[in-house]
């Protein structure tokens, strides 16, 4: 099925008249079969759906924006390609629910590292398309959200976030500033840290299948 992103699909075990969906978004310089990976050991009830990120690095890596060093290699991020990801990931989501069975209520964006920091971008810009997000290994960058997304309606928004507490690629204190910001908004949501580096612990992928069992 051709729709704006390239997609890997796991058909729930379970076929209801509509089911809910997980959106797999990878981090920056993998591709689609990574979080895929995942898949057999997620709730049998969920379409899973991996998205390839729009922009090509070399063979078999993508990214969902740039990321250029400068002379004294300070990271910059393409804003306005990463805010073109957010608009094309939000458009994913509409396909998806309009070619698959899938319930528009229940979609889950599961995003890692430049995928999470997407993921949070997508759902508090348009919440009336997203109910809940992993975000793991990323963290939120309001620069990249709709202007005045504060003003939006979050009530039917859930978050679980996690970091490894020695992140050699995203600091963690990045990923801590996340909490303050979503209880000021009122979004329930989890914040957990795991002994590890940028990556998934097998406890947190634990945790998340959790707290995704609990709030469905």
């Amino acid at each position: 099925m051709q729709l704006s992103l390239y997609h890997l699909v796991r058909e729930p075990k379970l076929k209801l008249d509509k089911n809910p969906v997980l959106i797999l978004l990878h981090g920056y310089g993998s591709n689609e079969e990574d979080l895929f990976s995942f898949a057999s050991e997620l709730p049998d009830e969920y379409y899973i759906i991996s998205a390839r990120a729009p922009y090509s690095m070399m063979y078999n890596a993508y990214a969902w924006y740039a990321i250029n060093f400068d002379a004294d290699e300070n990271k910059f991020s393409d804003l306005d390609q990463a805010r073109e990801s957010r608009d094309l990931v939000a458009q994913f989501i509409d396909e998806v629910v309009a070619n698959y069975p899938i319930d528009s209520q229940k979609v889950t964006l599961i995003g890692f590292s430049q995928g999470c920091i997407l993921s949070y971008a997508v759902a508090l810009s348009y919440p009336q398309k997203v109910q809940r997000i992993v975000g793991m290994s990323g963290y939120f960058n309001q620069e990249i959200a709709v202007e005045g997304y504060e003003k939006n309606n979050f009530s039917n928004l859930q978050i679980f976030a996690s970091h490894g507490s020695v992140d050699q690629v995203v600091p963690v204190e990045w990923a801590r500033k996340a909490k303050p910001t979503l209880d000021a908004l009122g979004i329930p949501n989890v914040y957990k840290e795991y002994p590890v580096g940028h990556g998934v612990a097998p406890q947190n992928f634990f945790d998340f299948r959790n707290w995704l069992k609990e709030t469905i």
